[in-house]
Formats: C-alpha cells, sequence, structure tokens
C-alpha cells in the first residue's frame, strides 16, 4: 500500500509541474477535468440524486456550467485580464440561476437540500479550483507564483506530518482526523510560513519583477497552511456526514481527486486573493 501510494504520489507530482510549467490550453483542459471529476466526486458524496442512482438535473447542470464557467474565464484572460473578476462573478450568479430553475421548474422531484449540495459541490470544486489556473495565467510571472499553492497545502501537511510523528500528542480533531494533533499543525503553519520566506527569497524576488517582502511572504504562508487544513478537514467531515472512506478511486493509494486536492482546492483561491490584495502582482 504504502509503495503504490508513494508511486502514484510521485507520478502526480511529476504531471503537476508538467502541466504547470506549460501552461496555456494544456493547463486549462488538465483543471477543467479536474473540476469535473471533483464536481461529480462531491455530488455522488453528498447524495445529488434524481430517482435512483441516476445523476438527475441538478448534477447535469452543474456538469454544463462548470464548462461555461471556464470558457467564460478563459475568454475573459484572452481578451482583458482585468475582465476576469468580472466574468468569475457573472459566471457563478449565472450558475447559481441555473440551479434555481431546475429546482423551480422540475418542483417537487428534487428536494432543496439536493439543489443546495449540487451549488455547494459547484463552488467547492470547479470554481475553488479555477484560481489555480488563474494565478497561473491571470497574473504577471504566475508561472513562479502558482507554486506557492503548493507550498501552502502540500508544503504545509509534509511539515505536519513531521512535527506530528516527532512530537504530536494532543489531538486537533479526534472524530474528523484522529492522527492530526496540535502539535502537527502548528508545525505545518509555521513550517508553510518558512517555505514562503525561502521560495521568495531565493526565488521570486530574484527571478521576477516583483518584490515580495519577507514578513508578508511569512503571512501569507501561514494563513494558507491554516485555510489548507481547514481544507482538509472539511473534506473530511463531508466524508464523515455521508459515511464514505474516500471520494474514489482514480488514484491508487490516495483516493480521488477530492482525498488528493482537498487542500489544494482551498489554498489556491486564498494565495491568489493575498497576492492581488497586497498588491504584489
Amino acid at each position: 500500500m504504502f509503495r503504490t501510494r508513494l508511486l502514484s504520489g510521485i507520478l502526480l507530482v511529476a504531471i503537476a509541474l508538467a502541466v504547470l510549467l506549460a501552461g496555456g490550453a494544456l493547463l486549462a483542459v488538465v483543471v477543467f477535468g479536474i473540476s469535473v471529476i471533483a464536481y461529480q466526486e462531491l455530488t455522488a458524496a453528498c447524495k445529488v440524486r434524481g430517482e435512483g442512482v441516476v445523476p438527475g438535473a441538478p448534477v447535469n447542470v452543474g456538469l454544463v456550467m462548470t464548462l461555461v464557467y471556464y470558457a467564460v474565464i478563459c475568454l475573459a484572460l484572452a481578451r482583458d485580464t482585468s475582465m476576469v473578476y468580472a466574468a468569475v462573478v457573472m459566471a457563478v450568479v449565472t450558475a447559481f440561476l441555473a440551479f434555481l430553475f431546475v429546482y423551480v421548474f422540475t418542483f417537487p422531484k428534487y428536494h432543496a437540500n439536493q439543489i443546495m449540495s449540487a451549488m455547494f459541490s459547484f463552488l467547492y470544486g470547479p470554481v475553488m479550483l479555477s484560481f489555480l489556473f488563474l494565478l497561473r495565467e491571470g497574473l504577471d510571472d504566475g508561472i513562479y507564483l502558482v507554486w506557492l499553492v503548493f507550498l501552502a497545502s502540500w508544503g504545509s501537511d509534509t511539515c505536519a506530518y513531521c512535527v506530528g510523528v516527532l512530537i504530536g500528542k494532543h489531538k486537533m480533531t479526534p472524530k474528523l482526523s484522529p492522527k492530526k494533533s496540535i502539535e502537527g499543525a502548528v508545525g505545518g503553519v509555521l513550517g508553510a510560513a518558512v517555505l514562503f520566506v525561502l521560495y521568495a527569497h531565493f526565488v521570486i524576488n530574484q527571478y521576477t519583477m516583483i518584490t515580495l517582502p519577507l514578513p508578508l511572504a511569512a503571512a501569507l504562508g501561514a494563513v494558507g497552511a491554516l485555510v489548507s487544513m481547514v481544507g482538509d478537514l472539511a473534506a473530511s467531515a463531508v466524508k464523515r456526514d455521508h459515511g464514505i472512506k474516500d471520494y474514489g478511486k482514480l488514484i491508487p493509494g490516495h483516493g480521488g481527486i477530492m482525498d488528493r486536492f482537498d487542500s489544494v482546492i482551498v489554498a489556491a483561491p486564498i494565495v491568489f486573493l493575498g497576492i492581488v490584495f497586497l498588491g504584489i502582482a
């Protein structure tokens, strides 16, 4: 099991490196594909279904709106990057209205909780993941900035694991994730802060036109790590609520897309918004 998990993890990292370095259309297609899978995993976990096991209108509308959403932000990036923010809001509102139309015109076939779960899945999966693409393609020097997402998520997770194994004694959320400790969480936050400082000093401030002050880098890393941990636990909470072990079996040893990208999904928008609102890029 460990060998399978390790090998699939290495392959996943290699694919992520190649796709993020390439960027452009390839990245758009890959992130869109991951978003579709994440949406399907979430709607399956939340039991957004019609009669029997058929996905039904709420799921199908969400898939269509995912395609529309990515088409809109790609067009906005191609024309004028300043239009991206309006495009994101417009696409999300349109998706919300589409779900309302399904609810009203198929009533009472689908319950309110199914419609709300479908919209939740759309926001949680496709919309949150899109910030990975927006960070890489929508900002100057995005090819350097996008790696901050993985330092905040996978980097902090590695630091938290190491600290937790060494000195972890106090359980953080025993009902959600019994193996996570408070000491590990602190180690993950501090570790991410250090990783951000090192990356800012040796990469961003050296090879880009951006100057990222080290105290701001540390703060952004700490916040990104904290939020990524919450994302990890939130994904676990959804599974516990619905009595499932994994979201899927797509990635051997890891589970589904949501099992592997749960922290990346929430770290991406936080890093993006942090960079934009701090005026870094």
